[in-house]
């Protein structure tokens, strides 16, 4: 394939770094092969974002080598999903170190509602532009805000198990409602690449997929199978709550069986969908999230904060 010039590219602005996290995750998901392409306009579907920070996420995983760039054709992998963990190693291994003291802090209770960057800055001793491409995440996920002059105000989290139930609750009242709704009609596609995707975790992913992976493997199930609904509000509730319980689950990462347990109920949600029945999935639906939210309400360790 011809190349693309190799220029020097800046710094990924805290949006594009996220994007580059989700494109790894979601090719190792897929596991994707040397050749495959990556259309643009499918990844900013399946992401959820525009074209634009897709363009520049595809361009610096090709800088890693794990991608080409055809100029006429855009993104084909060089390097098999299962071969990258060498190369994108420091966008699997954790997530920014700021980002996740921010949100123990504000989980366990010790940051106020509102607060100037100047008392963020001298509380995490960082630069005004290490903590502004923070806050700029965190106010992209809807955990925050800026309020007047250089001030912050934190929004509601799941920050606590009452919390946590509520979430639960709330999804056990519309997720299986959308899969009953006259306007739900699974996408014969998609459902063969969720499928693909829950079959990975079950084979054995749910022991070596990072948190980040399984998580976003979880989202992307149950936003799939909301947007088949058809249902503009179901969708938005559900992607809202996903992105007020990351932090949450990616403190489960460890309770590594569940994750089993969870894309095997999975599955077979699918297979009912498959079958057309409706009813069957709406039922295993509604008891794959009580389970689900019997058992993390049970781990001692969700909101636990180190001392």
């Amino acid at each position: 394939m011809p190349q693309a010039n190799d220029t020097a590219r800046p710094e990924l602005t805290t949006l594009q770094q996220r994007v580059v996290r989700e494109i790894v995750a979601l090719v190792r998901r897929d596991n994707r092969l040397a050749g495959d392409h990556l259309p643009e306009v499918h990844i900013a579907q399946r992401i959820g974002t525009s074209r634009s920070p897709v363009q520049s996420a595809l361009r610096h995983l090709a800088q890693l080598g794990v991608l080409q760039q055809d100029v006429n054709r855009g993104f084909f992998l060089s390097v098999d999903a299962k071969d990258w963990d060498g190369p994108v190693a420091g966008l699997l291994s954790t997530d920014d170190p700021l980002y996740l003291r921010i949100a123990d802090d504000r989980q366990a209770g010790t940051l106020p509602d509102e607060l100037s960057e100047a008392e963020l800055m001298r509380r995490y001793d960082v630069a005004r532009s290490t903590l502004r491409k923070v806050l700029s995440r965190i106010s992209e996920e809807g955990w925050i805000e800026q309020s007047m002059g250089h001030g912050w105000r934190f929004l509601s989290m799941i920050d606590s198990p009452d919390a946590y139930e509520e979430s639960y609750l709330f999804r056990q009242s519309i997720e299986p409602g959308a899969l009953l709704g006259p306007s739900f009609v699974a996408v014969a596609a998609q459902l063969r690449q969720l499928r693909r995707e829950q079959q990975r975790i079950v084979d054995g992913g749910f022991e070596t997929m990072t948190p980040i992976e399984l998580f976003e493997s979880n989202s992307h199930f149950h936003e799939t199978l909301a947007e088949w609904g058809h249902n503009r509000f179901v969708l938005q509730s559900v992607r809202r709550i996903n992105q007020l319980r990351r932090l949450v689950e990616y403190r489960q990462a460890a309770q590594r069986r569940a994750r089993h347990t969870q894309a095997a109920e999975h599955l077979a949600i699918l297979d009912a969908i498959e079958q057309q029945d409706l009813v069957q999935a709406a039922s295993l639906m509604r008891a794959h999230l009580d389970g689900a939210r019997r058992a993390k309400l049970r781990d001692p360790q969700v909101f636990s904060h180190a001392a």
